[in-house]
């Protein structure tokens, strides 16, 4: 059964191509059109076996860089252990080799995004100090000592669970209804990105939550975002039902070119079927086609509200893949592949395939609900659809755990970030990756 986890789900980032222009590249171009390699890449990082449940929730790369965070204490490559907590940085090509970055945060670690030139991070999440400096929940560090920079405002009154830099500014999201001393704009603020205030770019009012019998811990919230590869449109993930004075539920889409971000005209009446009680809210993550004419969506919400557990063919969006057109209009959906009642947390796409990642056991199963029903695929831990059909053509398969809670596209290929719960380590039918999986393009 699929299970919603508030603030964990967080795959936002980068850097907009405005930005990238600038100087390093903080998106890697998708060269290659894919699908990548089932067979993962030697030498990348993992999860130290501690004993305890730890958890990479994003990766990210800028320059020559890939950056990790989460909720973790030690990692470990080949047979060298570091000590590491909740974020750390290693090569983004092979030997992979881990770096000295050590900012030492003291709590979970949502969400990072990056200066223009990558000598600065931006860190979201659940914590109190970075370095032995006290900050609360959001924090710039410098990429080379891990040191705060105390000119940027760095106090969030609640948890932040999506960073995302556009020019000047640093797109926040979380559960926060103040930040950096503004309450002007709750759950979703822009923030200058050398002061770190509110600079005004995002007015959006959000507001609203799902209501329904059973459900009695659901406050309005943002938790994810992704920029389109064109660099000015956003795709927002949460828990709200008014967005912009427009009726919105669950996802958005802002065009981010104008002086101030707007609401698009992009939605769909499906995004209001309800699901289960134990997670109505269900749409987790996002990710555009490399053309950012569809846009690929992963859920939790284990089957609709008002169907009981047993009936089949599934329908609705709960526990599924889906692709929507990116049209500005009220769309409907083009293919739906149901896991049969198993959580999706994260998504990517090339030019060939839309991945899916959580702790999915199947794909294509629409005929039950947690048990492989009729003409269902094996597809434990992560799946690769085609962008056209939704049908299943990429399976490497691997250890479901948790479930993968952060897909990243490069032109290197496709990084998977997920965590070690119950000895979880394999991707492609090989083990040695708690954590952190990369998925090459073949040369």
């Amino acid at each position: 059964m699929g299970r919603f986890r508030p603030g964990l789900k967080t795959r936002a980032c980068l850097a907009s191509a405005a930005v990238l222009a600038l100087a390093w590249s903080a998106v890697p171009a998708q060269a290659a059109t894919g699908p990548v390699s089932s067979t993962p890449a030697a030498g990348t990082p993992q999860l130290a076996n501690t004993g305890a449940t730890e958890q990479v929730r994003q990766l990210a790369q800028c320059g020559g860089t890939m950056y990790a965070v989460g909720s973790f204490t030690s990692i470990q490559r080949y047979t060298t252990t570091y000590a590491r907590n909740n974020a750390f940085s290693f090569s983004a090509t092979s030997p992979f080799k881990v770096t000295a970055w050590n900012p030492n945060v003291n709590g979970i670690v949502n969400s990072i995004a990056f200066s223009p030139d990558c000598s600065q991070a931006y860190l979201g999440g659940v914590f109190s100090s970075v370095n032995g400096t006290a900050v609360k929940n959001i924090a710039e560090v410098s990429t080379s000592t891990g040191a705060v920079n105390t000119a940027f405002a760095s106090s969030a009154g609640g948890q932040v669970s999506t960073l995302l830099t556009y020019g000047t500014h640093l797109l926040t999201g979380g559960y926060f209804t103040s930040i950096n001393g503004s309450s002007a704009n709750p759950y979703f603020t822009s923030l200058n990105t050398t002061t770190g205030k509110d600079d005004g770019f995002l007015n959006l009012n959000i507001s609203g939550n799902y209501q329904f019998p059973g459900v009695s811990d659901n406050p309005t919230r943002v938790y994810n975002q992704q920029l389109s590869n064109g660099g000015t449109l956003d795709l927002v993930e949460g828990d709200f039902t008014s967005v912009g004075g427009q009726p919105r539920q669950q996802i958005f889409m802002l065009d981010l070119a104008g002086s101030k971000a707007s609401v698009t005209a992009w939605t769909s009446d499906e995004f209001s079927q309800a699901c289960a009680t134990v997670e109505p809210f269900y749409v987790q993550a996002a990710a555009w086609s490399p053309d950012d004419s569809e846009i690929y969506i992963g859920t939790t919400g284990y089957h609709p509200y008002d169907m009981p557990v047993g009936a089949t063919p599934r329908t609705g969006l709960c526990d599924a893949a889906a692709a929507f057109p990116a049209t500005q209009a009220d769309v409907s959906h083009l293919w739906v592949n149901y896991t049969g009642c198993d959580s999706l947390y994260s998504a990517a796409a090339d030019a060939s395939t839309a991945y899916f990642g959580g702790h999915e056991r199947w794909s294509e199963n629409p005929n039950d609900c947690d048990a492989q029903g009729t003409g269902a695929i094996a597809a434990p831990g992560m799946e690769g659809l085609d962008p056209a059909t939704g049908n299943l053509t990429f399976n490497p398969t691997r250890d479901r755990g948790l479930g993968a809670d952060d897909m990243l596209v490069t032109s290197g290929g496709l990084w998977i970030a997920s965590d070690n719960s119950d000895g979880s380590s394999s991707c492609g039918g090989a083990y040695g990756y708690a954590g952190i999986c990369f998925l090459p393009y073949s040369a």
